[in-house]
């Protein structure tokens, strides 16, 4: 009965498989992703409040709108590490 091929290491088992690497995480770029998007959207922010004549609020709506937009942007980049 050949209705199934054995494997070299005897009966019906795959082969054994080496582990995969995974992708090291490092800390220090996400922080710096996370760092340079939040500042980005905060000197945007600023660029805009500037020219509207409200530099202060335009700086604080950057930055509140920096920090979500900098998070998401760190978990779009580092989502399968």
């Amino acid at each position: 009965m050949g209705c199934y091929k054995l494997s070299p290491l005897g009966g019906m088992l795959a082969p054994r498989m080496e582990p995969s690497s995974r992708p090291s995480f490092n800390p220090a770029g996400a922080g710096f992703l996370l760092a340079s998007v939040t500042f980005a959207c905060t000197g945007l922010g600023a660029l805009i409040g500037w020219l509207a004549g409200t530099f202060g609020y335009g700086v604080a709506f950057g930055a509140v709108v920096g920090v979500p937009v900098g998070v998401a942007a760190t978990v779009v980049r580092y989502r399968n590490v």
